[in-house]
């Protein structure tokens, strides 16, 4: 796993960067799931925001939405990615080369087996501050009736992030 401090160096023929979040929504009974996938320009490529059933903890939730971005982007023909999250203990159980036989051992697995299917990946933890767009985008699954998906587009709920993240580069 890589130090969240690493400058994001993509392979030669160019990755895509794909950060994600997930946040319990208690009053609900589910959790929001976030995702953005940019080029190596910034351009936001594809981006989804989902609701799905609640979960028993925080790890549980990123696991969760974790496998589903990674779903996410190999349904939309992404192959080389460097996935960024936040909860560090999730970002190391799947970068593990160890069987994880924990309660949510089956999760790990899946995804695992999900990113072995990629042409090329990197695993690294981002803090809070690196993954704001992912953030909004679980925000704005709080209020949502469906589930969102953006190709190709930036997604409205996250323009302002979006503006404040290419004033840092």
């Amino acid at each position: 796993m890589q130090n969240s401090r690493t400058v994001w160096k993509p392979p030669p023929e160019s990755a895509f960067k794909l950060n994600f979040d997930a946040a319990i929504f208690s009053e609900l009974n589910r959790i929001g799931v976030g995702v953005i996938i940019h080029n190596y320009k910034g351009e936001v490529m594809a981006a989804m925001s989902a609701r799905r059933p609640a979960v028993h903890s925080c790890e549980e939730g990123e696991l969760l939405a974790c496998r589903k971005a990674v779903e996410f982007a190999i349904d939309a023909g992404f192959s080389r990615l460097v996935l960024e999250g936040g909860n560090v203990n999730v970002m190391q159980a799947i970068s593990s080369q160890e069987a994880n036989i924990s309660l949510l051992g089956t999760v790990v697995e899946d995804i695992k087996h999900l990113i072995r299917g990629l042409q090329w990946v990197s695993i690294s933890h981002t803090r809070r501050s690196g993954n704001k767009v992912a953030h909004v985008l679980v925000q704005h699954a709080r209020t949502s009736i469906e589930d969102l998906y953006w190709i190709e587009d930036s997604p409205p709920p996250v323009i302002e992030q979006l503006y404040h993240d290419a004033c840092l580069l």
